[in-house]
Parts: structure tokens; sequence; C-alpha cells
């Protein structure tokens, strides 16, 4: 908990650094950059949070892997190799994304669908998101197969689950009711 207290501090940070600089767009470029190539790196993501690796080691290692990163960003590698908080590196990249889609009106719309969703699908549920929550969205389309057909929708803390499989479930539990 204290971790991600501690990630949404140097998020603001950067995002209030970012914004009196005018690169809040881009810092945040980085910042998707970022955690996406820690989540989908298990080996820097273990080297990051290992206490055996040396922060000089992790900061190069970083350094090198984001050579194009703004300079804003690469003072968070600085700061967080200082204050010996590297391993928080991807928590606070992810706190700010969602920091500055808030401060943009932004939110993400998580769509779990049976097969990918068509553009012409992804119109008419960023209409149905905008006109639930007044706010824009961005769509970011899970498929599962295992829902059957269908979908669940989750923007925020609001999930609505209009899967075939959840329809199934439901008719089984009243059977097994009665």
């Amino acid at each position: 908990m204290a971790g991600a207290r501690a990630a949404i501090r140097y998020a603001k940070a950067v995002l209030s650094l970012a914004n009196d600089s005018n690169t809040a767009e881009t810092v945040c470029k980085d910042m998707k950059l970022f955690a996406k190539t820690i989540a989908q790196n298990k080996d820097l993501s273990n080297m990051l949070k290992s206490p055996v690796v040396g922060a000089a080691i992790k900061k190069s290692a970083l350094l090198e892997i984001f050579k194009k990163a703004n300079a804003l960003s690469v003072n968070l590698i600085d700061i967080l190799t200082a204050n010996k908080r590297l391993a928080l590196l991807e928590s606070v990249a992810l706190e700010y994304i969602k920091l500055y889609d808030a401060q943009r009106g932004m939110q993400l719309a998580t769509v779990t669908t049976a097969v990918a969703l068509t553009d012409q699908l992804k119109t008419k549920v960023l209409a149905k998101v905008k006109e639930l929550t007044g706010k824009s969205a961005e769509i970011e389309n899970i498929v599962d197969q295992s829902i059957i057909g269908g979908f669940v929708l989750r923007v925020g803390d609001v999930q609505y689950d209009a899967s075939i499989s959840n329809k199934l479930n439901q008719l089984k539990r009243e059977f097994t009711l009665n």
C-alpha cells in the first residue's frame, strides 16, 4: 500500500512538471512505453525489483532501453534511483497515465468480447460510453472466447455484463434454486 501511495505522489509530481513545461503528452507516451515494456518483459521487471542488482546497473539498463525518452522521463528514473525506488517505475508510469487521462477528461473502457471488435462496433461502444459517463474514452478490446458471445463493458468501477456465458450462468442458478 505504501508503494501505491508513493507511486501516486511521484506520478502527480511528474505530471505537474510536465504540465509546466508543456510536455505532458510526450511524457505520457514515455510512461506508456515504460509500463508496456516492464509488463511484457519479466526479466526487466525482476531486475528492477531485485535487491541484489545495484541501483547503478538498473539505472544504466533503463537508460539504455529508453534512449529516446523525454528529459523529464529520464529525470524520473534518476529520482527513483536516488531514492531507491526503481521497483516503482511501472506503478508510477501507470498512475501517470491515469492522472493524465483524468486531466484530459478521458477514461479507459475495457470491452471483452468473444471476437475482435470491428471499427463500426468500436464507434458504437465509444458513443455508449460517452452517453453513460459524459466523458470520452479509449477502448481496450480483450478477446475471451469463454464468454461465448455478447460483451462485457467495464468503465472505471462500473461493469455491464451482456455476455452469453453470464446469461447461461443466471439460467443455471435459477434452475438449481427451484
